[in-house]
């Protein structure tokens, strides 16, 4: 993704575009290219804002989906944003998830796609373990639906991750912290509007999590999409962003 990272002290980011704030948040295992066709697009409209989120960096005694949460907090009171729309992937959904209980009044609306949060062997069961490129591979195909997504650039980077035994004992870590902090008893009393994008082939987080999400909280919409895995942004980036725009069309001009 040819965009200039920044840094202004604890915090790498991504932030191009002007108007509302979009603020993007990745998963355990989720590159900042990974949101490259939705910065392309939205950029045009909005201040889209990526943040590097210090899994590998963090204190490991504050690393936690409560700890990236705080993370989240601190950027949002540096770069003096008043109010963010959230849009969240995997352990990025669950994070935005703490973020708006802790602090509702910053959040105007939220996207969810593959959230952890509700499902507790989502992210448990999905990181793949140490070992040979092909095994990594495989286990990083399961999160598409084509397997021709893992690329080789993706299961170089993974692999080079789990080469390093304490970036394995934070994707531990956080894997645990995940599993622990489930959200179910919180979602009823969310008063965001929440626009939920699920894969129809999601192995990770499965269509019924979109589901239950959707059952829970009050004011979400879902919308499923075929030939799609836990990355819809990545494998339908037309359709997915074409649903975020028609959501933030409706939300937005309120």
């Amino acid at each position: 993704m040819d965009v200039q990272l920044k840094q202004e002290g604890d915090f790498k980011y991504i932030e191009q575009g002007e108007g509302e704030v979009m603020l993007l948040l990745h998963g355990l295992f989720g590159a900042l290219s990974n949101w490259k066709d939705v910065l392309d697009h939205f950029s045009k409209k909005y201040k889209v804002v990526i943040p590097l989120m210090p899994i590998f960096e963090m204190n490991i005694l504050k690393l936690s989906v409560d700890g990236l949460a705080n993370f989240i907090y601190d950027f949002v009171e540096y770069k003096q944003y008043k109010k963010v729309n959230v849009l969240g992937n995997s352990l990025g959904g669950h994070v935005a998830l703490v973020f708006i209980k802790k602090h509702p009044q910053l959040v105007n609306s939220l996207v969810l796609t593959g959230s952890s949060g509700l499902y507790e062997s989502a992210l448990g069961s999905s990181y793949p373990k140490k070992g040979d490129k092909e095994y990594i591979r495989e286990r990083i195909s399961v999160t598409f639906y084509n397997p021709k997504s893992a690329t080789d650039e993706l299961v170089d980077e993974v692999h080079s991750t789990l080469q390093d035994r304490m970036k394995v004992l934070r994707i531990l870590t956080m894997a645990k912290s995940a599993i622990r902090h489930n959200m179910r008893k919180d979602l009823p009393s969310f008063i965001q509007p929440t626009c939920l994008i699920w894969g129809k082939q999601d192995t990770i987080t499965p269509a019924h999590v979109g589901e239950e999400f959707h059952q829970l909280l009050p004011h979400s919409e879902l919308h499923l999409l075929d030939c799609c895995g836990h990355a819809a942004m990545m494998e339908r980036p037309q359709e997915f962003n074409s649903i975020v725009d028609d959501f933030y069309s409706r939300i937005l001009k309120k």
